[in-house]
């Protein structure tokens, strides 16, 4: 892989608190920060189509992300995206042509302590390189076929719905 596009959809990957107000809102997409900190050997564009909680997503959001990954010119796109309703937009995206899509997110934002941002972005960044064609979520360190997979939300976490 020598470009990776990343398409931002918000989630919790990129809340922050905001002490004034005690709310998460969601903030400017740090995938961008965290990679070039990380040193990464590969090119990568960060395209912000929304920022929105996954909850409040809809057929419209997800066909805009399905046209904005037709789209692209590269074969490798990695999606940030929420992840109450992750599973849902992968199992949208299926039947896309040509690429390697990995969608990742956070169970607890990206600017706090112990949050599992950095390493979901590493999962999916080996995934999105070494997996053939087709829609993938990484989360929890796996990488899951979204057909055979929920959150669980009461465990905090992804698993087999087989």
């Amino acid at each position: 892989m020598q470009h990776l596009t990343i398409l931002t959809t918000g989630g919790t990957i990129d809340k922050i608190y905001f002490d004034d107000k005690s709310t998460f809102q969601i903030g400017e997409p740090q995938i961008g920060q965290i990679l070039t900190s990380l040193g990464v050997s590969f090119t990568f564009d960060v395209q912000s189509l929304m920022r929105k909680d996954s909850l409040h997503m809809d057929a419209a959001d997800r066909a805009a992300i399905r046209q904005a990954i037709e789209t692209q010119p590269h074969r490798h796109v990695l999606v940030t995206h929420g992840t109450d309703t992750m599973v849902d937009t992968a199992r949208a995206l299926a039947g896309l042509a040509g690429k390697v899509v990995v969608l990742t997110g956070a169970l607890n934002p990206a600017l706090f302590n112990r949050s599992d941002a950095v390493f979901n972005i590493g999962c999916a960044v080996g995934a999105v390189q070494t997996l053939p064609d087709g829609i993938y979520i990484a989360m929890n360190g796996r990488i899951w076929n979204p057909a055979q997979v929920r959150k669980n939300r009461e465990a905090n976490r992804f698993e087999s719905d087989q």
